[in-house]
């Protein structure tokens, strides 16, 4: 199946939807680490999530999904944007054990917090953070919607070490008289019946006709998704200026150039003493371009 997200709703009701599946982005994103399984199954439901909510909230600009935890996974990353480029990663504290591959996300993640960000590319920055109270991404991010958007959203994520998938149905507001009332609470119902093999393998539209054969579901065009880095030079160089002229003539004088990378591609970024130099001289200018 290829990477897309799917967007549906049922006619006459003020239910509505998205199904995402993703195997190629999964896999640029975990082949450039070596996760454990069960730390791989939580960073690809986290995967198949941003692309639903990016979807959801029809941003502008980039969202991200942070989740911090005490636990020994204390950092689950990943951001999508309009264009359907996805990116990931996830921190597994050095000391920790391996977790076990059924550990569940509370064991990986233990005490913490979800911050979501949408970062449009007008106007200001968003933040929305709920606590760690429930036992899996998909229920912390239905408190989120809860508390933040004020709209009932309900999320089932599946992922199987190969591909992640992601169901999202959401109730509006009502707008019309005539509207089908018991909608959510039967399209929530059937949806809860699904597999975690059946929404990791079963075409998209196959498995909405398998679980709504009998309600009146529109189905719009898919949007594809791929796995895509956004750093670049330029980026890199203004993070190093953020660190102040201080710390960086320190690195210099002990490294005599500096050189970092991407934690979410690996892309290695270098700077030579003189291309520093020259950034602190002029911190407004281009990025020096490597030769």
């Amino acid at each position: 199946m290829s990477d897309q997200i799917q967007r549906f709703l049922f006619e006459e009701t003020n239910v509505r939807g998205e199904i995402v599946t993703l195997q190629e982005a999964h896999a640029e994103v975990m082949e450039r680490h070596e996760y454990p399984p069960a730390v791989t199954r939580q960073l690809g439901e986290l995967l198949a999530a941003v692309a639903l909510l990016t979807e959801t909230v029809k941003l502008d600009g980039t969202m991200s999904i942070e989740v911090r935890g005490d636990g020994p996974l204390s950092l689950l990353m990943a951001e999508s944007n309009p264009g359907g480029e996805l990116r990931a990663i996830a921190r597994l504290d050095e000391d920790a054990a391996i977790p076990a591959e059924d550990a569940s996300f509370t064991e990986l993640v233990g005490q913490g917090k979800v911050t979501i960000t949408l970062d449009p590319r007008e106007g200001h920055r968003y933040q929305g953070i709920v606590a760690l109270t429930r036992d899996s991404l998909a229920g912390c991010l239905e408190d989120y919607f809860a508390q933040s958007e004020q709209l009932p959203t309900r999320l089932w994520l599946a992922d199987d070490g190969q591909r992640a998938a992601g169901l999202l149905l959401q109730r509006l507001p009502d707008e019309a008289q005539n509207q089908d009332d018991d909608a959510w609470e039967r399209t929530v119902h059937l949806a809860s019946t699904l597999s975690d093999a059946e929404l990791l393998g079963v075409e998209q539209r196959e498995l909405l006709h398998r679980l709504y054969h009998e309600e009146t579901v529109r189905v719009f065009e898919p949007k594809a998704l791929r796995f895509a880095c956004t750093c670049s030079r330029e980026r890199i160089a203004g993070a190093l200026l953020s660190l102040g002229s201080a710390e960086l003539r320190d690195i210099l004088a002990e490294q005599g150039g500096i050189a970092t990378q991407c934690h979410f591609c690996h892309t290695r970024y270098e700077f030579t003493l003189a291309e520093v130099e020259a950034m602190l001289e002029d911190p407004e200018g281009p990025p020096p371009t490597v030769h």
